[in-house]
């Protein structure tokens, strides 16, 4: 069944008098996406190591979120129980099959883990990140079995693991190291960019966390890189 959209693209080619098959026109725009121009990109997140992370922090947290510092993968779990004692949260935690996390000694804490994405029941999740962007203390979580999709937006409270290795200085870089990753036809089916917790403040002009998604997110981020599996 033909579609508006197949309509509208056939009148314009009818009136230009082409087919879209032909293969001049298939280079020319092969040629143009190709010497595609970067924008003009902030230098606040160009720094690396240490200042690098420290602008992510700083970024973060300006956004309501919190952000941890970790020095190695080990620690996670021992400190994804603080983050719950400390917010007097239910000890139980919900994850998705990540290399990461499951190379994690979750038995050293009392949580009660379940797996796999949520059915909106869940108070508490832990995702890994596919990459963290400096300029604005942005998650970008890709889809998959790995790191549910609906784990970013059901439980109330999202802590998401953060190899600094993955922290990338602006959002560019971040779409460069996707293509990388997955290659031409591979991306992943969502990539989800989480600046700080859920918030709306469509009623009144008031300011509400978690509208729409989570009301805490936790960011840890871990010097020590992962095994991505």
């Amino acid at each position: 069944m033909s579609t508006a959209r197949d309509e509208i693209l056939a009148n314009i080619r009818r009136s230009l008098g082409v087919t879209g098959r032909e293969a001049p026109r298939a280079a020319a725009v092969a040629d143009r996406l190709g010497r595609g121009q970067a924008g003009v990109i902030p230098a606040r997140g160009q720094l690396d190591g240490a200042a690098r992370t420290d602008t992510f922090r700083r970024e973060a947290e300006l956004v309501s979120a919190t952000v941890t510092i970790l020095g190695l993968a080990a620690e996670v779990p021992a400190e994804v129980a603080r983050f719950l004692r400390d917010n007097n949260l239910p000890a139980s935690l919900r994850m998705g099959a990540d290399p990461r996390l499951a190379a994690m000694d979750w038995s050293a804490t009392a949580l009660d883990i379940s797996r796999g994405p949520s059915d909106g029941s869940d108070l508490n999740a832990v995702s890994c990140a596919f990459a963290g962007v400096a300029e604005t203390g942005t998650l970008a979580m890709v889809s998959g079995p790995d790191n549910p999709t609906t784990l970013n937006f059901l439980p109330d409270n999202h802590i998401v693991v953060l190899d600094a290795g993955d922290l990338e200085p602006d959002m560019e870089s971040v779409w460069k190291r996707l293509r990388a990753r997955f290659g031409p036809g591979l991306a992943p089916r969502v990539v989800n960019l989480i600046t700080g917790p859920s918030r709306s403040a469509d009623i009144e002009q008031t300011l509400l966390l978690g509208a729409h998604g989570p009301r805490r997110l936790h960011v840890v981020v871990v010097a020590e890189a992962s095994p991505k599996g």
